[in-house]
């Protein structure tokens, strides 16, 4: 064949088919009858709502992970997370730099597109930074965990579920094997425990914060400087986390199914739990479904903002969202720049912005009207945009509805969190055809607006 005629793949489309591919080997190993306790192969739409939400780190669950798979099913979901959160691009990296393989420009551009990166230069070295950084932050996680759960379980199971939750943790999965002792009850029964909390709780936000802020604040010591795009992120992502746990502990302060019943110091442990860990990795120390309705909707728009680029956690971002608040702060001061410590943000970036949150606003409207039309089991609509919302922020955390889906929501879930974790933007150029700019531009004339 004529490689003039040879299509090419854009670095959208690459991604799109990789994460699909690792999907359906995942789902099929866990239809395999070794994957479950009981030994019956799992039906292919539950195999593929579990491999879905595994690669794409977001927790939502259809059957409980601890009861319904094997110890193999258990560690296929594991290795399905490490590869979701990291990318595939970022192993098939590694394996190419392990056999002395060079990188290709056209490899280098996926790569890019992968870890959300602008430029070419040095993205090499970024993987293998992501990679040591992941191990290691995982490592300790886990030995953390260890110090706590092997003197209640025993050196084998002790040290299995640290390192599992310390994975599921660090890559904003949500995924827990608590489901023999409260069947889908994430970590409620350790709501009270300090060591738990805060483990899981740091795992989460540094997998949230993302790699290349995470290197910023390794070379601060030396280099005495941040990006902007760091500063962004710190910045939006602790006055988030401080005003959702002042909100949280306000509004549940009282409320005798969550809060209530705990002493002071524990409620603001787990109101500080609930703002930051449910906000991108769908672990919960309090059931959901008990929440006033305020706080569940509250949840809403935090897990819709979500993470930072180039981290685990999914939404629309961090940095999406403070642009586009410093856009309307400075449309509102008359200004046409939009500026933040000392530094303009060019106005594509502002129209990439507000791209992408009316795409996934969109998105999550969509899914939520389809859901209220196929009925849901006469499920509330606040409830319906909860589940919409946690399966496009790949966040996992649910009212409890997620496991009485038809097969026909499953299959939209599915769609919905594949969209989440890969972005709208990146599906809508991977089905487009090559963009090119038009050779021309017609007169301009303002439009009457507001």
């Amino acid at each position: 064949m004529d490689s003039a005629k040879t299509r090419s793949y854009n670095p959208s489309q690459i991604l799109v088919f990789g994460s699909a591919l690792t999907i359906l080997i995942g789902a099929l190993l866990l239809m395999t009858p070794y994957a479950t306790e009981s030994g019956e192969p799992l039906p292919p739409v539950d195999a593929l709502f579990t491999a879905t939400s595994a690669v794409c780190v977001t927790g939502l669950v259809v059957r409980d992970t601890a009861t319904t798979f094997s110890t193999f099913g258990e560690l296929v979901i594991l290795v399905l997370i490490q590869i979701g959160g990291l990318g595939l691009m970022t192993f098939t990296t590694l394996i190419a730099v392990l056999l002395g393989k060079r990188i290709s420009v056209k490899e280098r551009l996926i790569l890019r597109e992968a870890m959300d990166q602008l430029n070419l230069e040095g993205i090499v070295r970024l993987v293998l930074y992501v990679l040591i950084i992941t191990a290691v932050i995982e490592g300790i996680g886990s030995f953390l965990l260890a110090l706590r759960w092997v003197p209640e379980w025993g050196w084998g199971k002790g040290i299995y579920y640290s390192v599992f939750h310390a994975v599921s943790a660090f890559n904003n999965a949500g995924f827990d094997l608590f489901g023999d002792e409260r069947k889908f009850g994430s970590l409620t029964l350790y709501a009270a425990d300090p060591v738990v909390n805060l483990v899981v709780l740091s795992l989460v936000l540094l997998g949230s914060l993302g790699f290349v802020v995470l290197l910023e604040l390794m070379q601060y010591r030396r280099s005495r400087r941040l990006s902007l795009h760091s500063k962004l992120v710190l910045t939006v992502t602790g006055l988030l986390v401080l005003i959702g746990t002042a909100l949280f502990l306000l509004i549940e302060w009282e409320n005798p199914d969550t809060l209530g019943p705990f002493p002071a110091p524990v409620k603001v442990l787990a109101g500080l739990f609930l703002a930051a860990a449910s906000r991108t990795s769908g672990f919960l120390t309090l059931d959901a479904s008990s929440l006033h309705p305020p706080t569940q909707f509250l949840m809403i728009l935090l897990m819709f903002v979500g993470g930072a680029p180039n981290s685990t956690a999914g939404g629309i971002k961090v940095t999406t969202f403070a642009v586009i608040l410093l856009a309307v702060w400075g449309m509102i001061r008359g200004r046409d720049d939009v500026v933040v410590f000392r530094r303009r943000i060019p106005h594509r970036q502002v129209y990439k912005a507000l791209t992408v949150t009316v795409m996934s606003l969109t998105l999550v409207v969509v899914v939520t009207v389809l859901l209220l039309v196929s009925g849901y089991h006469h499920a509330h609509f606040l409830g319906l945009l909860y589940e919409a919302s946690s399966a496009f922020a790949i966040n996992g955390s649910s009212l409890g509805l997620t496991s009485r889906l038809t097969t026909l929501e499953k299959t939209l879930l599915i769609l919905t969190m594949f969209a989440g974790r890969l972005g709208p933007v990146t599906l809508v150029y991977a089905i487009s055809r090559r963009m090119t700019k038009p050779p021309y531009r017609y007169p301009e004339e303002q439009p009457l607006i507001g």
